[in-house]
């Protein structure tokens, strides 16, 4: 499902946190925005979601307004149920969207036990670290069958090896199975391991101020930080970032 903002302003209390943005996001395809803090990311993921209303510009995911359905977003908190155990948090999404409940735990079940988590599927949201509940609230996000997947910092709080390992994980998802993503990152290199596109906010009033097609072969293969490819683009981003700082 496509996803079009155009124009989109957004003002909270006085403040202009989005002023005329612009970013068409093709059907299947997998983009990061990256930005410096409290350039309006999140608030970009929130409107997508149909959460934020804008205050102008039009939002659009296919031929709808965004609502109900079309997104699966994962905000930067977990925000699992306590009262719903670890299995049973992770079908969450789908339970409600009217998956069939058996094939959906079969499912988490599998996904669970990829994860290392195959023996907390009984186990409350409090006896889980922070980044075990992290880990159950991005295959939340990942069983819900809505067309578009909104991602905010899902992977932040967790430690690099298993970060690593949830990347790769994502993308291969998305190889096997492509659904319209928009992820949020502070990591630029996160971003270029994930991303067919790397996209550049201001600070705010943000809008979009570049855009990077990422070149580089799906599934990314093992050690493609290092390749001059990956470099090179990485710094091409560093270098927008700061031009849309300063500038």
């Amino acid at each position: 499902m496509r996803v079009r903002f155009e124009g989109v302003c957004v003002s909270f209390g006085g403040v202009d946190v989005l002023g005329g943005l612009d970013l068409d996001v093709a059907s299947g395809e997998f983009v990061a925005v990256v930005g410096p803090s409290g350039a309006g990311k999140t608030t970009l993921l929130r409107v997508a979601a149909g959460l934020v209303a804008p205050s102008a510009g039009d939002v659009r995911l296919g031929d709808s307004a965004p609502q109900p359905g079309l997104t699966a977003y994962q905000p930067q908190r977990d925000l699992l149920l306590p009262w719903r155990r670890v299995l049973s948090n992770t079908t969450l999404a789908a339970d409600a969207a009217g998956v069939d409940r058996a094939a959906s735990r079969r499912r988490a079940s599998d996904l669970l036990d990829r994860f290392g988590l195959g023996g907390f599927t009984r186990a409350w949201p409090a006896q889980l670290s922070g980044g075990m509940r992290q880990r159950v609230a991005v295959l939340r996000t990942h069983l819900s069958p809505a067309p578009v997947v909104l991602f905010d910092e899902p992977l932040g709080s967790l430690d690099a090896l298993t970060r690593r390992e949830l990347q790769r994980w994502l993308e291969q998802l998305h190889v096997d199975q492509p659904r319209t993503t928009i992820l949020v990152t502070h990591d630029i290199e996160e971003a270029l391991l994930l991303a067919d596109r790397v996209v550049v906010m201001s600070p705010r009033p943000s809008r979009v101020t570049a855009v990077h097609d990422v070149l580089l072969p799906r599934p990314r293969p093992e050690g493609i930080e290092l390749a001059g490819d990956f470099v090179g683009a990485r710094a091409a981003i560093l270098a927008d970032l700061a031009a849309s700082s300063v500038g």
